[in-house]
C-alpha cells in the first residue's frame, strides 16, 4: 500500500498537435498562426540535402513564409552545435524555428530558440537551479517540430540533450520555456526509414515509456499513457520494422513516440543513465543503445518493479500476468527487430566499464532509477549486458 503523503505531483499536458498524414502541408499555416515571418529549419546532417527538407522549405516560400535552413546537427548533437545554430539564427534575422527531423535535430531547433534568448554560455543552463533562475523566457521565439522518426519524443518535450566536448558528458537542458508551440506529426514523414532506424528508434519510444513507469514518482496519468505506449508499440513496433511502407503501423509508433516524451516527464531511470555515458563516449545510436541495456536494467530492478511490470504484463496480454513474462517478451521483441543482445555490437571496450560505471552513477537520470545504483551497482549491470548474462 502506497503511503498518502508520497500521492503528490505536478503535472502538465499542454501541447498543441496536429497529427496525420498529410499534415506536413499545414506547417506554413503553423508557422503564421505563431506570427513567424522568417523561420529558421533546423535539421541533422543526414536530412538537410534530401528532397523531405527541400520540399518543406519550398512549400513554405510558395505561401510567403521564407524559410533559412542549418543542417550541422550531428547524430548526438554536440555544443558547437547548438551554438553554431544560435549564430545561424542571429545572423539570418529570423523569428522563429522548425525543427525538423529526429530527435538530435528536435532537440538542437528547440534549444536554438531558448538561447538566442540568453547572454550567458550554454553550458550555464546545464545546471537545472541556473537555468530555472537566470534564463530569460518573456520574448522566446516560437518553435514548431517535425518529427522524421519516431523514437525520442522530443517533439512534445521540454527538455534536450548535448555532450560536452570538453568533458565527453552528455547534458540535459530543462526548461519549461523550451515547449513547442505547434507540432505536426505526420506519419507519411517516416515512411521508408530503414529497419534498422525504425526498431532503434521505436525500441527509444518503449525505454521511455517503459522508464516513466517504473520510477517512483507519483503521476498517473503519465502511468497510464507510459502503458498504452507500450501496446502500441507491441502491436505496431515489429510491423513497421517488417513493411516500411504500413501507414497505419508507422502512425502508431508516432503516437508512442510522442507518448513516450509526455510520459517521461515523470522520471526515468538507468536505462537512460547507462547510455548517456555510452553515446557520450562512442558516439552510439541512442535508441539503439536503451534496446541493448533495457533486460539487463529490467533485472537488477525487479524486486522494485515486479509488482508493476505484472500488471503490465495482463494489459498486454502476455501468456502470464507476470515480471517473468514481460522479461521474455521484451528478448522476444528484440530478437524479432534485430537488437543485439550484448555490448559487444556497440563496440564497447571491456576495459572501459570503470569509467562508464563512474559517469553512470552521476547521469541526471540515475537518481530517478526504482533502486539506488552507484558506481557499483552500475558497473554490475554493465558487466552482465557485456557478458549477456541475466
Amino acid at each position: 500500500m502506497t503511503d498518502a503523503a508520497k500521492l503528490v505531483g505536478n503535472w502538465n499536458y499542454p501541447t498543441q498537435v496536429r497529427f496525420g498524414a498529410g499534415r506536413i502541408r499545414e506547417l506554413a499555416a503553423a508557422c503564421r498562426q505563431l506570427g513567424m515571418k522568417r523561420p529558421l529549419l533546423v535539421t541533422d546532417m543526414g536530412l538537410k540535402s534530401l528532397p523531405i527538407v527541400a520540399d518543406a522549405i519550398r512549400a513554405n516560400e510558395a505561401e510567403g513564409v521564407p524559410t533559412g535552413l542549418f543542417g550541422e546537427v550531428r547524430g548526438n548533437p554536440v555544443g558547437k552545435n547548438l551554438t553554431d545554430g544560435v549564430a545561424a539564427f542571429k545572423a539570418g534575422g529570423h523569428d522563429g524555428v522548425i525543427a525538423f527531423g529526429g530527435g538530435s535535430a528536435l532537440d538542437t531547433g528547440k534549444t536554438v530558440a531558448f538561447m538566442s534568448a540568453q547572454d550567458r554560455p550554454w553550458l550555464d543552463f546545464a545546471d537545472y537551479e541556473t537555468c530555472m533562475k537566470a534564463a530569460r523566457t518573456a520574448a522566446l521565439p516560437p518553435v514548431v517540430t517535425v518529427p522524421t522518426t519516431s523514437g525520442t519524443g522530443s517533439e512534445v518535450g521540454r527538455a534536450a540533450v548535448f555532450t560536452d566536448e570538453a568533458s565527453k558528458t552528455k547534458k540535459i537542458i530543462f526548461h519549461p520555456a523550451m515547449m513547442p508551440k505547434i507540432v505536426i506529426d505526420d506519419p507519411a514523414l517516416t515512411v521508408g526509414l530503414p529497419s534498422e532506424i525504425t526498431a532503434a528508434t521505436g525500441m527509444d519510444a518503449f525505454a521511455h515509456c517503459l522508464e516513466a513507469l517504473c520510477t517512483d514518482f507519483y503521476h498517473p496519468m503519465a502511468d497510464g499513457i507510459a502503458a498504452e505506449g507500450i501496446r502500441l508499440v507491441k502491436v505496431f513496433l515489429p510491423a513497421a520494422c517488417g513493411d516500411g511502407k504500413n501507414l497505419e503501423a508507422r502512425a502508431q509508433m508516432m503516437c508512442a513516440a510522442s507518448m513516450g516524451a509526455t510520459a517521461f516527464q515523470k522520471g526515468l531511470g538507468s536505462i537512460h543513465a547507462l547510455s548517456h555515458p555510452v553515446g557520450s563516449l562512442y558516439d552510439t545510436h541512442h535508441g539503439l543503445t536503451n534496446a541493448v541495456f533495457m533486460p539487463y536494467v529490467l533485472v537488477f530492478n525487479r524486486r522494485a518493479i515486479e509488482e508493476k511490470t505484472a500488471r503490465l504484463a495482463a494489459y498486454l496480454g502476455l501468456k502470464a500476468a507476470s515480471f517473468t513474462a514481460f522479461l521474455d517478451w521484451v528478448i522476444e521483441l528484440r530478437q524479432a527487430i534485430g537488437i543485439p543482445h550484448t555490448l559487444e555490437a556497440l563496440g564497447i571496450p571491456l576495459n572501459d566499464m570503470a569509467r562508464l560505471a563512474d559517469m553512470a552513477a552521476v547521469d541526471p537520470c540515475a537518481p530517478e532509477n526504482p533502486v539506488k545504483m552507484g558506481p557499483a551497482e552500475m558497473r554490475k549491470v554493465l558487466d552482465a549486458a557485456a557478458a549477456g548474462r541475466l
